[in-house]
């Protein structure tokens, strides 16, 4: 990802813990992370992320999606023996749709990126709006996607190894990089 974008959104996803009513302290503004997945379309496929926290047996982090930004499906599996990632999304700001095995919702509200259907294979719509949530179960697939004005959620999880997560889309980096 090209520096400027990765500035330009971290400036952005500033602005959004602002509309949340986030405080976040200088040290937490200076670690934002900026994830487009090794696809360089942030706009479509990406996330903006905080993490409070992270031991050996819990993760606190906030996450942002720009308008229609989606974080692609993936899941956390069992790593070294530990059981995978236990995860609730609350919702703080906006509106975010979380998809999740179970049946397919009729009338979805979010869809996946255009020309990235196939890496999509859990269609069971949950909607999040501000102060409801929902809780993940370890190794369960899921997505998610901001409405149209954007979306701030909180993430409170057992212990996070991002590096680990299993991606359908093989194409994905989770790790970013951000040229000099």
């Amino acid at each position: 990802m090209k520096r400027e974008v990765y500035e330009d959104a971290r400036q952005r996803t500033l602005a959004y813990f602002d509309k949340a009513g986030i405080v976040l302290t200088q040290q937490e503004k200076d670690r934002v992370e900026v994830a487009d997945f090794g696809l360089n379309d942030l706009e479509r496929t990406g996330l903006e992320i905080v993490t409070y926290l992270n031991t050996q047996r819990c993760c606190a982090k906030e996450l942002v999606l720009f308008p229609r930004q989606t974080c692609p499906e993936h899941r956390h599996p069992e790593v070294a023996g530990e059981e995978g990632k236990e995860e609730t999304f609350r919702c703080r700001y906006g509106q975010v749709s979380l998809f999740i095995a179970g049946e397919k919702n009729q009338n979805p509200q979010a869809v996946p990126p255009e020309g990235d259907e196939q890496h999509y294979t859990v269609f069971h719509e949950i909607v999040l709006k501000p102060g409801e949530q929902h809780t993940l179960l370890p190794n369960s697939l899921h997505w998610f996607q901001a409405g149209p004005e954007g979306a701030v959620v909180s993430e409170f999880s057992t212990t996070s190894r991002d590096e680990a997560d299993i991606f359908t889309d093989t194409r994905i980096v989770r790790l970013p990089e951000v040229e000099a």
